[in-house]
């Protein structure tokens, strides 16, 4: 398994720069993905992102597969012009709270903050092997005891 980058590694900036050459190439392109397109906006000729850096793609699938809790989300303060940054509580019924007063007027920008936030608070060592547990529906997961 290979690890998280260092903060102020050359790997690390590298994979953040990727995410925010992909980020600015998908603007005003509907929903989001970390593709770079050959023209910005224009998914018609889509080429590097997650289909030509296995690292990039790598620690993106290692965020989406972290806990609920304690996660980062997009939360839409007003519709189509203003987002904000929650943290879920991973508790079902609890709200997400906001994590800072930034209000972001593009959904690229706003994943890419996240982005960035993530992998701040990624340990070096998370998906070691030794971390691996079985299932997601542990005792500690706040599901019902049936």
């Amino acid at each position: 398994m290979i690890p998280i980058p260092k903060k102020g590694t050359p790997e690390r900036e590298r994979l953040i720069q990727l995410h925010k050459e992909c980020t600015e190439s998908m603007h005003g392109v509907a929903g989001f993905s970390i593709l770079k397109c050959a023209t910005p906006g224009d998914t018609t000729v889509v080429t590097g992102g997650t289909h030509e850096h296995p690292d990039l793609k790598r620690v993106l699938l290692r965020m989406r597969g972290a806990s609920v809790k304690g996660k980062l989300v997009v939360i839409c303060t007003k519709p189509d012009a203003e987002w904000r940054i929650g943290r879920l509580s991973g508790v079902r019924g609890v709200p997400p709270v906001f994590v800072n007063d930034d209000i972001y007027t593009s959904e690229q920008d706003i994943q890419h903050a996240i982005f960035v936030m993530r992998l701040d608070e990624m340990p070096e060592t998370d998906g070691m092997p030794e971390h691996y547990h079985e299932g997601y529906k542990r005792r500690d997961d706040n599901w019902p005891v049936t």
